[in-house]
């Protein structure tokens, strides 16, 4: 059976890869901060370490789900101001026209 440390510090690296939207390496300096606050989970059993870790798990979690939630109930939310004008077009049938190159 795992030790408590060891627990928490493979939940964090679970959430971690989970929050990355395309399949990504985790940054290993991130890796290697959660490796130490595990380290001195059992060093000094640090109760308040201990919430820490857990407090970032929640918050990661939290994050990887309002991300999905924004996704799946606003769909517009991450396209420029032409592309949410042009999708919002689309939805009720109709087609915008080509708009000239401003630059050129």
């Amino acid at each position: 059976m795992l030790s408590e440390r060891a627990t928490i510090y493979r939940v964090v690296l679970r959430e971690l890869r989970q929050s990355l939207a395309p399949e990504r390496r985790v940054n290993r300096a991130i890796v290697s901060q959660f490796r130490s606050f595990a380290e001195r989970i059992g060093s000094d059993n640090n109760l308040h370490v201990r919430q820490d870790f857990e407090n970032a798990v929640n918050f990661l979690r939290a994050q990887r789900q309002h991300k999905a939630l924004l996704d799946r109930y606003n769909p517009l939310f991450d396209l420029t101001a032409e592309e949410r004008i042009e999708a919002t077009a689309r939805r009720v049938g109709l087609n915008m026209p080509k708009t000239p190159n401003r630059e050129a």
